[in-house]
């Protein structure tokens, strides 16, 4: 087998970042969201690193009020997902136009979104300018096991996205380097 060279302007695609999120923002009582794909945790601690800056609406938003909500939706959610990704918070209620559900936090003033399979409520540490990345300290997590659908789903970088399959188990090769709990 020989490799294939790829261009560089999709080297990206090869790396693309955890599951597909929804950020949710609360400016002066309006709840948005966005969708970022480009995230990671940034250790064991809740710091989280996303990807985004002053071409989106909600980055402002977040800038101006230090907080935040990370939501993960199953990949039942997708179209919504990427429907919210392709219209601006300032044209339109993403929640009702795409049928989604804000609940209250209970440390910050962005929404939970219901139909998530998880949330994480952040607030803003920093913001790297340079490479467009905003460091957000969780606070509060959130689960919702109730849903039937538990995978997460991928974007590739190319439009396509892969949703999670078998879950594999090796934490007893990993027991002595994993948190507790």
């Amino acid at each position: 087998m020989e490799m294939q060279e790829l261009p560089m302007n999709r080297a990206f695609t090869l790396l693309e970042s955890g599951p597909v999120v929804l950020i949710g923002t609360n400016e002066s009582g309006r709840n948005n969201l966005m969708t970022i794909t480009w995230h990671m945790a940034m250790d064991f601690s809740p710091r989280i690193a996303v990807s985004t800056g002053p071409w989106n609406h909600s980055f402002g938003v977040m800038m101006e009020t230090r907080e935040c909500t990370i939501c993960v939706p199953g990949v039942d959610l997708i179209e919504k997902a990427v429907g919210v990704g392709t219209v601006s918070g300032t044209d339109c209620d993403k929640f009702e136009r795409f049928g989604l559900t804000p609940l209250p936090a209970q440390d910050v003033a962005a929404p939970l979104v219901a139909e998530c399979l998880a949330c994480l409520e952040c607030r803003v540490e920093d913001y790297v300018p340079d490479h467009g990345l905003v460091i957000l300290a969780a606070v509060r997590a959130w689960t919702n096991p109730g849903r039937a659908e538990r995978r997460t789903f991928h974007a590739v970088g190319d439009g396509t996205f892969i949703a999670d399959g078998e879950r594999l188990d090796y934490r007893s090769l990993m027991k002595d380097k994993l948190p507790d709990g």
